[in-house]
């Protein structure tokens, strides 16, 4: 077989999308579980939806991901440039070729007659495409119009009664009939090529080898095989991913929730859970695993197992797979993620924290909300946990631990415990008549970490003077 080669092919239009990421990952895998190359390859010929800053962006998405691609701006290869308006003249020299060989024509239709042809298409119930009226303009009066500057574009001269079979690796042969396809503008009258042209050429050009895109350019497949025979060239081979889906089965779509990769980074989400969750919609493989590190992705992923039907984005699956994720890394990781510029308590202190902390939460910001205690006095007492377990001798018994632990010297967990166990034997009172207040005074809540680690992390001076605090406050 020859190289393996694959490309993601973005427009910069905004922000890198969930589908787009998973676009770029089952490309990513595929390649590097072939040892081919990934190729990036930047789709700007739409310059009227082109938005600034948004390579950088893809680019840095990307990186975020780990898709670290082979070839691509920055990382020029045999086959640049990789950014589609740096390649103009290679689209002019191409289409120049087909219209001398007859495989495309010269339109000089104002917009003013195409929208009327449109329009009575529509009046008539049939479908919308071009007439083909400038195919048969003579050659005098293409030079003619070409020498006065009459805006043109160029366009495909598709034949009729055709069979045009695509044989994809995921929906095996679709196949289309040539009276159903347009002929398709190729070249732009500003200059530009359109994204078919331009596609089918680049990926010629890179030898890529397998193209591997969303469901929706399923339609537009049959444009690009008829370009590949109007050049000539060896076509690549085609899978085409199943859509993404909402909940209630419609597309995935802004309009129903976050859908750019940017706003789930923002919220907290692990690149490692983000990246695994995606390797789901619309691929299994084969067992009951759920959680995967990128290593295991490269050595399970195949085309063979990616399915036709749409997948269904559910996030409580995401949600589930970040804590998952978030308990596989290792303390100092994620002292990495949690520390911040307003954080700068030390790092021996945060790491007792993550450890007592990281089987409770989902998300790193989680620590610091569900922990808020370990970074500051609480400024209130939770009322349904006084109400439940402050009882009327709960003033009395965290009196006797507040002198019990004045005693101690530089105490631990177990010392603490001790303590406790103590004062409540020679009480005769159970334990929990003790650990509950305590843990009031100490986080404000009824529920979190056991409480004599959160007294060994506090260290002696805050214990004493929480409880000393909740005595003061507390009925």
């Amino acid at each position: 077989m020859s190289e393996i080669r694959v490309r993601f092919a973005p427009s910069p239009t905004g922000y890198l999308h969930v589908g787009g990421l998973r676009t770029a990952l089952y490309n990513y895998l595929f390649a590097k579980s072939k040892e081919g190359k990934f190729v990036l390859r930047i789709e700007d010929t739409d310059r009227n939806r082109y938005v600034d800053g948004a390579v950088k962006n893809l680019i840095d998405t990307l990186g975020w991901c780990g898709l670290d691609y082979d070839e691509g701006p920055g990382k020029e290869g045999r086959y640049g440039p990789y950014v589609q308006s740096e390649r103009l003249p290679i689209y002019l020299n191409s289409v120049s070729e087909l219209v001398k060989k007859k495989k495309a024509y010269y339109c000089f239709c104002t917009p003013e007659r195409l929208k009327t042809l449109r329009e009575e298409q529509q009046k008539n119930n049939l479908q919308t495409m071009y007439d083909k009226h400038c195919l048969s303009l003579s050659s005098g009066e293409i030079e003619h119009n070409l020498s006065s500057g009459i805006p043109h574009v160029v366009r495909l001269n598709v034949l009729p009664k055709k069979i045009i079979r695509v044989d994809d690796l995921i929906r095996g042969t679709v196949e289309f009939d040539s009276e159903t396809v347009d002929d398709q503008v190729l070249l732009k009258s500003d200059g530009y090529p359109t994204y078919h042209l331009a596609n089918v050429i680049d990926d010629h050009m890179m030898k890529i080898s397998h193209v591997i895109r969303g469901e929706e350019w399923l339609s537009s497949t049959p444009k690009h095989v008829l370009l590949y025979e109007a050049f000539e060239w060896d076509k690549p081979s085609f899978a085409h991913l199943p859509l993404l889906l909402n909940p209630d089965k419609s597309k995935l779509s802004k309009r129903q929730g976050d859908v750019a990769v940017e706003d789930y980074r923002s919220k907290g989400y692990l690149k490692e859970a983000l990246v695994n969750f995606v390797l789901l919609l619309g691929w299994n493989p084969g067992d009951e695993r759920e959680f995967f590190l990128k290593d295991e992705m490269i050595k399970s992923f195949s085309l063979e197992r990616v399915n036709k039907s749409g997948a269904v984005f559910n996030i409580e699956k995401l949600n589930w797979l970040n804590a998952e994720h978030l308990r596989h890394k290792s303390d100092e990781e994620l002292l990495d993620l949690l520390k911040t510029d307003e954080n700068r308590f030390p790092d021996e202190f945060l790491l007792k924290v993550i450890k007592v902390m990281k089987e409770r939460v989902g998300f790193i910001h989680e620590i610091h909300e569900k922990g808020s205690y370990f970074f500051g006095d609480p400024s209130e007492y939770d009322p349904d946990t006084v109400k439940k377990r402050w009882k009327p001798d709960s003033r009395v018994n965290l009196e006797k631990l507040l002198f019990a632990f004045k005693l101690l010297d530089n105490p631990s967990k177990e010392d603490y415990e001790d303590a406790l166990k103590r004062v409540a034997g020679e009480t005769g009172s159970g334990p929990g008549n003790f650990i509950h207040p305590l843990r009031l005074a100490l986080s404000g809540i009824g529920g979190g970490p056991g409480v004599y680690d959160i007294a060994a992390i506090l260290g002696k001076d805050t214990t004493l003077r929480r409880i000393a605090k909740a005595l003061e406050k507390l009925p």
